[in-house]
């Protein structure tokens, strides 16, 4: 019975330490959190700096991200120009942790003059994402290592499922229509991957909303390609947005998200949820 109460007391004096001893880690936006957390589940604490519904692109650091990161072990972050404001603020904070660049290992494709950074926009990307984050993870915590192994292929397996999901929910849209007008620039990975289409409307900045002769020429564009499908956020006029329609006969999309998931609430809370809703959006827009 004494020996009994002893190891009970052994277990209580144990357990609050090992939560104690989670890994502070940090990441950069709401896409590497999302991997970071399925790849480290209970024995990691993850803290993102750009939150759900922000963009990463033009984020401004507050005195706050400093002190988020003073204490990490960790520093997860996508790379490839991604976060052109992350090396300030960590020299700022004195921070000792190490940056581990997520992509590392992809090949780049081109977006204008630089690398695009999108590349978690292909799912076989997404796996090596993860393999960089399993092995980051497991060097720094060599008693968690064969659990972050577990965990980062059970992650692999569901997304080889939601590859597969997506290539055949490609392989249902007719060859002919597998292209969309889109004012995003951040499809590349995607689009290689998949084989639909991204063009860029003709002389319409990512900016402003069009204006009228931005339109006709959009409309002009649609038909001379024989485009089914329009993504055109920066439109808020719904008169322009039907006129491209009627005129067209073009479908006009959705939302397709791209550098950061939604809140818990929203329709893409993790990264598989939201390449989920893409393609449903992206299979709805396009199909006969």
């Amino acid at each position: 019975m004494r020996f009994f109460i002893i190891a009970l007391a052994m277990l209580a004096a144990i357990g609050p330490s090992r939560a104690a001893e989670r890994l502070d880690v940090v990441a950069s936006f709401s896409i590497i959190g999302d991997f970071v957390r399925n790849v480290g589940g209970n024995s990691v604490s993850v803290t993102t700096l750009v939150g759900p519904d922000s963009d990463a692109h033009v984020y401004a650091p507050t005195p706050a991200d400093a002190k988020k990161i003073a204490g990490a072990r960790l520093i997860f972050v996508n790379g490839l120009g991604f976060e052109g404001w992350l090396p300030r603020l960590v020299q700022s904070s004195g921070s000792r942790a190490k940056i581990v660049t997520a992509s590392d290992g992809i090949s780049p494709l081109r977006l204008g003059s630089a690398a695009d950074p999108h590349a978690w926009q292909s799912v076989g990307n997404a796996k090596v994402y993860v393999a960089n984050i399993s092995r980051a993870l497991a060097a720094a915590d060599p008693d968690g290592a064969e659990q972050f192994r577990k965990n980062a292929q059970a992650y692999v397996e569901t997304l080889d499922a939601l590859d597969r999901e997506v290539r055949d929910a490609v392989a249902r849209i007719p060859p002919d229509r597998r292209k969309v007008i889109s004012t995003h620039n951040a499809f590349g990975y995607f689009a290689a991957g998949y084989g639909i289409e991204f063009i860029a409307p003709l002389g319409v900045s990512t900016e402003s909303e069009p204006s009228a002769r931005d339109i006709a020429r959009i409309i002009t564009q649609i038909r001379t390609a024989g485009i089914p499908a329009v993504f055109l956020e920066n439109i808020t006029d719904p008169r322009l947005i039907g006129r491209i329609s009627a005129e067209t006969g073009a479908r006009i999309g959705g939302t397709l998200y791209s550098d950061s998931l939604t809140g818990e609430k929203g329709d893409s809370p993790t990264y598989i949820a939201m390449v989920r809703h893409n393609i449903k959006t992206l299979t709805s827009a396009l199909s006969p």
